[in-house]
């Protein structure tokens, strides 16, 4: 069993999966995925209601074209098989879990979403999963964590008094010194597997002007997008997260410099002052790509 490449991400936004006129508005958020959220955001005794809800919305999603993932509930010693039979099928492109302890819990989920899949009638293997490395031995594991078959991305995400900053006990930071060496771990551990890693999350809501600078950080560390937790923040993720026109435009004229050196003869040449070659180019035409796929 193999699970395909994920399509690339810029923004997840988390929505309470007990609020269904939040779950209907958030599409209007222009987030490239939803999380809708069936753990921490909801209370505990509106779980189930939750389930029936999340569960309810899905088709209607999937017809607005919004793409979908489910953050699923864990007892002290697994994951909820409730939640998973639930919400698993064609609407939901993955699940999402919260501190895995290493990769021998992604292999159990896989294991019920297997069951899950057989149950509802839905390809095996078709259900991706994204693990949050939020206790320090999925850190430690992140690699063996991100090469799991179904795992499509890994989230190596840095809030603010949550659940790493707790398990490493390092004090957070708005520089982010503190997080910069296990957030180069998360994407080193996805880039090396073939999966994307996912950055985040600012809770500072309200601060745009921070989640920017927050952002930018985890995008010159690798990350390919990250995490939100309010509508407001996607605008700006999104932004930091795509290539900008100039951007392309610079890459286009590489890509265009370097052609016509090869058409010469030549195998290198110097392009805006500085000396190119395959490799950079290559880089370019991926840039662009990307670039390309978000206008899509």
């Amino acid at each position: 069993m193999s699970t395909p490449s994920m399509k690339p991400v810029r923004s997840m936004l988390f929505v309470p999966g007990n609020r269904p006129e939040w779950i209907e508005k958030s599409i209007t958020s222009k987030a490239d995925a939803l999380i809708l959220d069936l753990e921490d955001s909801v209370p505990a005794d509106l779980k189930v209601e939750a389930r029936g809800i999340v569960r309810a919305k899905l088709a209607w999603l999937a017809q607005q074209g919004q793409r979908v993932f489910v953050r699923i509930n864990r007892s002290p010693h697994l994951y909820d098989f409730e939640d998973i039979v639930a919400v698993v099928g064609p609407h939901v492109e993955g699940i999402v879990i919260s501190k895995p302890c290493g990769p021998e819990d992604i292999d159990t989920v896989s294991m019920m979403l297997s069951e899950a899949e057989y149950r509802n009638g839905t390809a095996l293997g078709a259900t991706r999963v994204i693990p949050l490395l939020e206790t320090a031995r999925s850190l430690e594991l992140a690699y063996e964590i991100a090469k799991r078959d179904r795992v499509a991305a890994i989230c190596g995400c840095t809030a603010k008094n949550a659940d790493v900053a707790r398990a490493l006990g390092y004090v957070w930071t708005p520089e982010g010194r503190e997080s910069q060496y296990l957030k180069s771990r998360a994407v080193m551990a996805a880039r090396a597997a073939g999966k994307l890693p996912i950055g985040g999350v600012w809770q500072q809501v309200r601060d745009l002007d921070g989640l920017r600078q927050s952002s930018l950080l985890d995008r010159n560390l690798g990350m390919s997008g990250e995490l939100a937790l309010h509508p407001t923040n996607v605008a700006v993720i999104n932004e930091v997260y795509s290539p900008s026109k100039e951007e392309v435009a610079y890459y286009q004229g590489m890509i265009a410099a370097l052609e016509q050196a090869q058409a010469t003869g030549r195998a290198a040449t110097i392009y805006d002052g500085e000396h190119i070659d395959i490799a950079h180019v290559k880089t370019a035409r991926e840039i662009v790509a990307l670039a390309e796929s978000f206008n899509a």
